[in-house]
Protein backbone atom coordinates (compact mmCIF):
# COMPACT_ATOMS: atom_id res chain seq x y z
CA UNK A 1 0.00 0.00 0.00
CA UNK A 2 1.67 3.53 -0.80
CA UNK A 3 0.45 6.26 1.21
CA UNK A 4 2.53 9.30 -0.33
CA UNK A 5 -0.62 11.46 -1.47
CA UNK A 6 -1.23 14.09 0.44
CA UNK A 7 -1.36 17.33 -1.93
CA UNK A 8 -0.71 15.61 -4.99
CA UNK A 9 -2.74 16.76 -8.08
CA UNK A 10 -4.53 14.24 -10.27
CA UNK A 11 -4.95 15.29 -13.56
CA UNK A 12 -3.56 12.68 -16.12
CA UNK A 13 -4.61 9.05 -15.78
CA UNK A 14 -0.55 8.09 -15.35
CA UNK A 15 -0.12 10.62 -12.55
CA UNK A 16 -0.55 7.51 -10.15
CA UNK A 17 1.35 4.82 -10.70
CA UNK A 18 -0.16 1.48 -10.90
CA UNK A 19 0.30 0.37 -6.93
CA UNK A 20 -1.32 3.84 -5.83
CA UNK A 21 -4.06 3.02 -7.90
CA UNK A 22 -4.32 0.07 -6.47
CA UNK A 23 -4.38 1.39 -2.74
CA UNK A 24 -6.73 4.05 -4.40
CA UNK A 25 -9.02 0.98 -5.06
CA UNK A 26 -8.79 -0.68 -1.40
CA UNK A 27 -9.77 2.87 0.22
CA UNK A 28 -13.10 3.37 -1.86
CA UNK A 29 -13.38 -0.40 -1.53
CA UNK A 30 -13.28 0.26 2.64
CA UNK A 31 -15.71 3.74 2.03
CA UNK A 32 -18.09 1.53 0.09
CA UNK A 33 -18.43 -0.94 2.66
CA UNK A 34 -18.30 1.92 5.71
CA UNK A 35 -21.11 3.76 3.49
CA UNK A 36 -22.96 0.47 3.41
CA UNK A 37 -22.91 -0.14 7.27
CA UNK A 38 -24.43 3.27 8.16
CA UNK A 39 -20.72 3.99 9.40
CA UNK A 40 -19.47 7.51 9.65
CA UNK A 41 -16.28 8.59 8.13
CA UNK A 42 -15.61 12.27 8.89
CA UNK A 43 -11.92 12.19 7.18
CA UNK A 44 -12.44 15.84 5.43
CA UNK A 45 -13.86 17.26 8.68
CA UNK A 46 -14.38 20.86 8.26
CA UNK A 47 -12.49 20.98 4.50
CA UNK A 48 -13.77 22.59 1.63
CA UNK A 49 -13.48 21.47 -2.06
CA UNK A 50 -13.91 23.99 -4.56
CA UNK A 51 -15.84 22.47 -7.83
CA UNK A 52 -15.40 24.48 -11.13
CA UNK A 53 -17.53 23.71 -13.74
CA UNK A 54 -17.08 24.90 -17.50
CA UNK A 55 -19.35 21.92 -18.72
CA UNK A 56 -22.66 20.87 -17.08
CA UNK A 57 -22.99 17.23 -15.00
CA UNK A 58 -25.39 15.38 -13.27
CA UNK A 59 -22.81 12.21 -12.05
CA UNK A 60 -20.01 14.34 -11.51
CA UNK A 61 -21.19 17.27 -9.71
CA UNK A 62 -23.74 14.61 -7.77
CA UNK A 63 -21.05 12.09 -6.56
CA UNK A 64 -18.32 15.00 -5.97
CA UNK A 65 -20.73 16.91 -3.70
CA UNK A 66 -22.07 14.13 -1.88
CA UNK A 67 -18.74 12.35 -1.31
CA UNK A 68 -17.77 15.53 0.41
CA UNK A 69 -20.61 15.67 2.78
CA UNK A 70 -19.89 11.91 3.73
CA UNK A 71 -16.79 12.71 4.41
CA UNK A 72 -17.08 15.52 6.61
CA UNK A 73 -16.35 18.51 4.68
CA UNK A 74 -17.90 21.09 1.60
CA UNK A 75 -18.09 20.60 -1.52
CA UNK A 76 -18.95 24.31 -3.11
CA UNK A 77 -20.64 24.12 -6.30
CA UNK A 78 -19.15 27.27 -8.90
CA UNK A 79 -20.41 27.74 -12.53
CA UNK A 80 -17.54 28.66 -14.54
CA UNK A 81 -20.50 31.20 -15.80
CA UNK A 82 -21.18 33.09 -12.30
CA UNK A 83 -17.91 33.87 -11.92
CA UNK A 84 -15.68 36.76 -12.81
CA UNK A 85 -13.80 34.33 -15.13
CA UNK A 86 -14.70 35.30 -18.03
CA UNK A 87 -13.76 39.23 -17.28
CA UNK A 88 -9.89 38.73 -16.69
CA UNK A 89 -10.06 35.93 -13.53
CA UNK A 90 -6.98 33.76 -15.30
CA UNK A 91 -5.81 30.29 -14.28
CA UNK A 92 -3.11 31.80 -12.50
CA UNK A 93 -5.66 34.06 -10.39
CA UNK A 94 -7.64 30.79 -9.61
CA UNK A 95 -4.86 28.68 -8.66
CA UNK A 96 -3.38 31.60 -6.50
CA UNK A 97 -6.60 32.16 -4.63
CA UNK A 98 -9.12 29.15 -4.43
CA UNK A 99 -5.57 27.53 -3.02
CA UNK A 100 -5.98 29.52 -0.40
CA UNK A 101 -9.65 29.31 0.20
CA UNK A 102 -9.74 25.73 -0.46
CA UNK A 103 -8.58 22.24 0.71
CA UNK A 104 -8.50 20.78 -3.23
CA UNK A 105 -9.68 22.44 -6.47
CA UNK A 106 -11.39 20.14 -8.57
CA UNK A 107 -12.39 21.46 -12.67
CA UNK A 108 -14.26 20.07 -14.74
CA UNK A 109 -12.82 22.18 -18.30
CA UNK A 110 -13.26 19.88 -21.37
CA UNK A 111 -12.79 22.80 -24.12
CA UNK A 112 -10.82 21.13 -27.47
CA UNK A 113 -7.07 22.21 -26.86
CA UNK A 114 -7.37 24.14 -23.55
CA UNK A 115 -9.05 21.91 -21.19
CA UNK A 116 -6.37 20.01 -19.88
CA UNK A 117 -3.75 23.05 -20.39
CA UNK A 118 -6.14 25.39 -18.17
CA UNK A 119 -5.94 22.40 -15.36
CA UNK A 120 -2.49 21.93 -15.03
CA UNK A 121 -1.58 26.29 -15.37
CA UNK A 122 -4.04 26.13 -12.08
CA UNK A 123 -2.17 23.36 -10.32
CA UNK A 124 1.10 25.10 -10.86
CA UNK A 125 0.10 27.99 -8.85
CA UNK A 126 -2.59 26.42 -6.24
CA UNK A 127 -0.72 25.66 -3.02
CA UNK A 128 -4.01 22.93 -2.65
CA UNK A 129 -4.02 19.54 -4.75
CA UNK A 130 -5.82 19.82 -8.22
CA UNK A 131 -8.47 17.34 -9.03
CA UNK A 132 -9.37 16.41 -12.57
CA UNK A 133 -13.67 16.09 -13.26
CA UNK A 134 -13.02 15.96 -16.68
CA UNK A 135 -10.64 17.44 -19.14
CA UNK A 136 -9.94 17.28 -23.40
CA UNK A 137 -7.88 14.49 -22.40
CA UNK A 138 -8.91 12.54 -19.41
CA UNK A 139 -11.85 11.34 -17.41
CA UNK A 140 -9.70 9.97 -14.94
CA UNK A 141 -11.99 9.65 -12.07
CA UNK A 142 -14.54 7.45 -14.20
CA UNK A 143 -11.88 5.31 -15.11
CA UNK A 144 -10.94 4.59 -11.50
CA UNK A 145 -14.79 4.29 -11.09
CA UNK A 146 -14.84 1.70 -14.38
CA UNK A 147 -11.94 -0.22 -13.15
CA UNK A 148 -13.09 -0.80 -9.69
CA UNK A 149 -16.71 -2.11 -11.30
CA UNK A 150 -14.87 -4.45 -13.61
CA UNK A 151 -12.72 -5.84 -11.05
CA UNK A 152 -16.20 -6.54 -8.86
CA UNK A 153 -17.59 -8.35 -11.95
CA UNK A 154 -14.97 -10.46 -13.21
CA UNK A 155 -12.55 -10.28 -10.36
CA UNK A 156 -9.74 -8.77 -9.00
CA UNK A 157 -7.22 -10.67 -11.51
CA UNK A 158 -7.66 -8.90 -14.37
CA UNK A 159 -5.27 -10.74 -16.81
CA UNK A 160 -5.68 -11.88 -20.24
CA UNK A 161 -9.51 -10.77 -19.90
CA UNK A 162 -10.87 -8.90 -22.89
CA UNK A 163 -12.10 -5.49 -22.90
CA UNK A 164 -13.62 -3.28 -26.04
CA UNK A 165 -13.36 0.00 -26.08
CA UNK A 166 -15.58 1.28 -28.71
CA UNK A 167 -17.17 4.20 -30.81
CA UNK A 168 -20.70 4.41 -30.72
CA UNK A 169 -23.19 6.94 -32.62
CA UNK A 170 -25.12 9.38 -31.01
CA UNK A 171 -27.51 12.22 -32.29
CA UNK A 172 -26.63 14.27 -29.38
CA UNK A 173 -22.89 16.99 -28.92
CA UNK A 174 -20.01 15.66 -30.61
CA UNK A 175 -18.65 14.30 -27.10
CA UNK A 176 -15.11 14.82 -25.37
CA UNK A 177 -12.65 11.87 -26.13
CA UNK A 178 -11.49 11.97 -22.68
CA UNK A 179 -13.20 8.97 -21.91
CA UNK A 180 -11.68 6.11 -24.28
CA UNK A 181 -8.35 7.83 -23.45
CA UNK A 182 -8.78 7.52 -20.27
CA UNK A 183 -9.39 3.12 -20.48
CA UNK A 184 -6.60 2.59 -23.51
CA UNK A 185 -3.69 4.15 -21.27
CA UNK A 186 -4.68 2.41 -17.63
CA UNK A 187 -6.23 -0.55 -18.62
CA UNK A 188 -3.41 -2.48 -19.79
CA UNK A 189 -1.71 -1.74 -16.90
CA UNK A 190 -4.14 -4.30 -14.79
CA UNK A 191 -3.61 -7.26 -17.27
CA UNK A 192 -6.31 -6.07 -19.66
CA UNK A 193 -5.96 -7.02 -23.45
CA UNK A 194 -7.57 -3.64 -25.08
CA UNK A 195 -9.53 -3.69 -28.54
CA UNK A 196 -9.90 -0.06 -29.78
CA UNK A 197 -12.91 -0.15 -32.32
CA UNK A 198 -13.85 3.60 -33.91
CA UNK A 199 -14.78 4.52 -37.41
CA UNK A 200 -10.65 6.04 -39.49
CA UNK A 201 -12.63 9.59 -39.11
CA UNK A 202 -12.71 9.22 -35.11
CA UNK A 203 -9.01 8.54 -34.00
CA UNK A 204 -7.95 9.26 -30.63
CA UNK A 205 -4.71 11.17 -29.99
CA UNK A 206 -1.58 10.02 -31.37
CA UNK A 207 0.67 10.81 -28.23
CA UNK A 208 -1.88 8.73 -26.64
CA UNK A 209 -2.78 6.10 -28.24
CA UNK A 210 1.53 5.41 -28.06
CA UNK A 211 1.06 5.95 -24.08
CA UNK A 212 -1.33 2.68 -24.71
CA UNK A 213 1.03 0.93 -26.83
CA UNK A 214 3.76 1.74 -24.45
CA UNK A 215 1.51 0.49 -20.92
CA UNK A 216 0.84 -2.59 -23.07
CA UNK A 217 4.16 -3.57 -24.12
CA UNK A 218 5.30 -2.92 -20.46
CA UNK A 219 2.60 -5.48 -18.92
CA UNK A 220 2.84 -7.68 -21.51
CA UNK A 221 -0.79 -7.28 -22.90
CA UNK A 222 -2.51 -6.67 -26.21
CA UNK A 223 -3.43 -3.61 -27.88
CA UNK A 224 -5.42 -3.47 -31.04
CA UNK A 225 -7.23 -1.20 -33.46
CA UNK A 226 -10.03 -2.02 -35.39
CA UNK A 227 -12.70 0.00 -37.35
CA UNK A 228 -15.32 -2.36 -37.14
CA UNK A 229 -17.32 -2.77 -34.25
CA UNK A 230 -18.22 -6.34 -34.77
CA UNK A 231 -14.75 -7.49 -34.96
CA UNK A 232 -14.27 -5.23 -31.84
CA UNK A 233 -16.72 -6.74 -30.13
CA UNK A 234 -15.46 -10.11 -30.84
CA UNK A 235 -15.00 -12.17 -27.78
CA UNK A 236 -14.92 -9.54 -25.35
CA UNK A 237 -15.64 -10.18 -21.21
CA UNK A 238 -15.81 -5.98 -21.00
CA UNK A 239 -18.14 -4.02 -23.77
CA UNK A 240 -17.38 -0.30 -23.16
CA UNK A 241 -18.96 1.88 -26.26
CA UNK A 242 -19.58 5.38 -26.17
CA UNK A 243 -19.60 8.43 -28.89
CA UNK A 244 -16.94 10.40 -29.18
CA UNK A 245 -16.27 13.68 -31.73
CA UNK A 246 -13.76 13.52 -34.79
CA UNK A 247 -11.84 16.03 -33.24
CA UNK A 248 -8.66 15.05 -34.90
CA UNK A 249 -10.44 15.05 -38.32
CA UNK A 250 -12.34 18.41 -38.03
CA UNK A 251 -12.77 20.80 -35.48
CA UNK A 252 -16.25 22.04 -37.08
CA UNK A 253 -19.40 20.94 -36.18
CA UNK A 254 -21.57 20.87 -38.70
CA UNK A 255 -18.88 18.77 -40.95
CA UNK A 256 -18.10 16.93 -37.40
CA UNK A 257 -21.87 15.68 -37.28
CA UNK A 258 -22.29 15.09 -40.79
CA UNK A 259 -19.10 12.15 -40.44
CA UNK A 260 -20.86 11.03 -37.18
CA UNK A 261 -24.39 10.72 -38.68
CA UNK A 262 -22.66 8.76 -41.64
CA UNK A 263 -22.22 6.04 -39.10
CA UNK A 264 -25.64 5.49 -37.51
CA UNK A 265 -24.73 1.59 -37.90
CA UNK A 266 -23.08 1.61 -34.86
CA UNK A 267 -25.19 0.67 -32.28
CA UNK A 268 -24.90 -1.45 -29.33
CA UNK A 269 -27.59 -3.60 -30.37
CA UNK A 270 -28.30 -7.41 -28.75
CA UNK A 271 -26.64 -9.01 -32.08
CA UNK A 272 -23.46 -7.38 -31.66
CA UNK A 273 -23.62 -8.31 -27.54
CA UNK A 274 -23.77 -11.72 -28.69
CA UNK A 275 -20.30 -11.70 -30.81
CA UNK A 276 -18.94 -10.83 -26.86
CA UNK A 277 -18.76 -13.30 -23.75
CA UNK A 278 -21.77 -15.04 -23.01
CA UNK A 279 -21.21 -13.00 -19.46
CA UNK A 280 -19.19 -10.14 -20.75
CA UNK A 281 -20.90 -6.63 -19.23
CA UNK A 282 -21.74 -3.81 -21.00
CA UNK A 283 -20.57 -0.64 -19.44
CA UNK A 284 -21.03 3.22 -20.48
CA UNK A 285 -20.39 6.58 -18.53
CA UNK A 286 -23.83 8.04 -19.48
CA UNK A 287 -26.22 9.33 -20.21
CA UNK A 288 -26.76 7.35 -23.53
CA UNK A 289 -27.99 8.14 -26.50
CA UNK A 290 -31.30 5.57 -25.76
CA UNK A 291 -32.14 3.31 -28.89
CA UNK A 292 -29.35 5.62 -31.19
CA UNK A 293 -26.61 4.83 -29.22
CA UNK A 294 -27.24 1.66 -27.36
CA UNK A 295 -30.34 -0.25 -27.56
CA UNK A 296 -32.70 -0.04 -24.31
CA UNK A 297 -32.90 -4.03 -24.60
CA UNK A 298 -28.78 -4.21 -23.86
CA UNK A 299 -28.76 -0.94 -21.55
CA UNK A 300 -31.59 -2.16 -19.50
CA UNK A 301 -30.30 -5.99 -19.60
CA UNK A 302 -28.76 -8.73 -17.38
CA UNK A 303 -25.37 -7.71 -18.58
CA UNK A 304 -25.56 -4.10 -17.96
CA UNK A 305 -23.52 -2.43 -15.15
CA UNK A 306 -24.24 1.07 -16.04
CA UNK A 307 -25.48 1.98 -12.74
CA UNK A 308 -23.28 0.04 -10.17
CA UNK A 309 -20.53 1.89 -12.56
CA UNK A 310 -22.17 5.29 -11.37
CA UNK A 311 -22.27 4.33 -8.24
CA UNK A 312 -18.79 3.58 -7.95
CA UNK A 313 -17.86 7.28 -8.97
CA UNK A 314 -18.98 8.37 -5.65
CA UNK A 315 -16.50 5.70 -3.89
CA UNK A 316 -13.28 6.05 -6.04
CA UNK A 317 -13.59 10.18 -5.48
CA UNK A 318 -14.25 9.70 -1.98
CA UNK A 319 -10.85 7.67 -1.74
CA UNK A 320 -8.97 10.19 -4.23
CA UNK A 321 -9.97 12.80 -2.06
CA UNK A 322 -9.24 11.34 1.57
CA UNK A 323 -5.84 10.61 0.11
CA UNK A 324 -5.01 13.61 -1.46
CA UNK A 325 -7.04 16.04 0.85
CA UNK A 326 -6.21 15.24 4.15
Amino acid sequence: MQTNFRGRDFIGDLDFSKEEVETVLEVAWDLKRKRALGEPHPLLRDKTLAMLFFFSSTRTRGSFEAGMAQLGGHGAFIDSETTQISHGDTAKEIGEIFGRYFDGIAIRQCDWDFGNKYENEVAKYSRAPVLNMQCDIYHPFQCLADLMTIMEKKGRDLRRKRIVVSWAYAASYLKPISVPQSLIVQMPRFGMDVVLAHPPEFNLMPDIVEQAKEQARKYGVGFDITHSMEEGFKDADVVYAKSWGPLLTTADKVEGKRLQDSYKSWITDAPKMKLAKPDAIYMHPLPADRNIEVTDEVIDGPNSVVYDEAENRLHAQKAVMALTMS
